[in-house]
């Protein structure tokens, strides 16, 4: 009778070295020793950004949340914005966020110090959370009335952070895909506007919008509001579409748009309903490795022009 060793058996279903399954796995471990390397320093300020694109299903809260678990588990402290009534983020998060609970509603509507609503993620000790509720749906109409209403989140978050006890190094504002009280509101209060597009046909639909509302904003209510990082999301480099999107977005925007691209993940979609994030729930995965690699470029930018006014700022799309 003919017997196969065991160590023959393994080696027949060993991967040829020279496959792209095999060069794909050499590359994510390539980049996961290159993670375990990096070291970062935080500038001591903190920096706000808006995570905003008016067009919906390009990765916004996804990123929102991926990006702050990777700032917390470089050693940053960061506090996340639910501002969208769907309250996707705080679900992320594992943030309990149902009617009874006090959010981002109360912040903006009844005046609610953030230190009364913030709550802390379970993932990381570094990682905080305004939450958002169903109240919230109504918030864009009860705004109208209310007195400087496109400054409340601002004024709220000012007055957090001057609290001795409260330091961060992020704040990241999570919008809802339209524009309304609430994503002015966000505007309003942040110094950076961070743009995921995706790496499909329709990527450009809307950008010329979001830069013209960026240059309403700041003409009328934030002086210093600027379009700071593009982050190209659901990346197939197998797909000349891809290819050609990430080359048209990097040719309008090279100073702001990452190196670091998001690669379409069946890990980053499930993550969520699992209330975590992908570098909690997978983080050796593709998407998460992604994520890290795209949050150590976002610190080590430090929110300034890498080289002039960008081109936002000069009415450029």
């Amino acid at each position: 009778m003919f017997h196969v060793k065991q160590s023959e058996k393994a080696a027949s279903f060993a991967l040829p070295e020279d496959t792209p399954l095999a060069r794909e796995l050499a590359d994510l471990a390539a980049r996961r020793r290159a993670l375990s390397e990096v070291s970062v320093e935080f500038s001591g300020r903190t920096r706000v950004l808006t995570i905003s694109n008016q067009k919906g299903g390009v990765g916004k809260t996804t990123t929102t949340v991926n990006i702050a678990a990777a700032i917390a588990a470089l050693g940053g402290r960061v506090l996340v914005v639910d501002l969208d009534p769907q309250g996707n983020a705080s679900t992320a998060l594992g943030i309990p966020h149902d009617a009874d609970t006090p959010s981002i509603y109360d912040v903006l509507i009844d005046e609610f110090p953030i230190a009364d609503v913030v709550q802390q993620s379970a993932e990381s000790e570094r990682l905080f959370c305004v939450p958002s509720t169903i109240h919230l749906a109504g918030a864009e109409i009860e705004l109208v009335t209310q007195v400087a209403r496109e400054q409340r989140l601002k004024t709220a978050i000012d007055d957090y952070l001057a609290r001795e006890d409260t330091r961060l190094d992020f704040i990241l504002i999570d919008c809802p895909p339209s524009l309304g009280l609430l994503t002015i509101n966000a505007f309003t209060a942040a110094e950076e506007v961070f743009l995921p597009i995706q790496c499909e046909y329709y990527a450009l639909e809307g950008l010329s919008q979001l830069l013209g509302n960026v240059r309403m904003i700041q003409k009328h209510l934030n002086p210093r509001l600027r379009l700071s990082t593009i982050l190209l999301t659901m990346y197939d480099g197998r797909t000349k579409l891809s290819q050609q999107v990430a080359e048209e977005v990097r040719s309008h925007f090279p100073e702001e748009v990452l190196s670091t691209m998001i690669p379409r993940s069946v890990r980053i979609s499930e993550a969520p309903s699992f209330g975590q994030t992908v570098i909690a729930y997978d983080g050796n995965s593709a998407g998460a490795i992604a994520y890290r690699e795209a949050a150590v470029e976002i610190v080590r930018r430090d929110g300034r022009p890498t080289g002039g006014e960008s081109r936002a700022e000069n009415g450029e799309s």
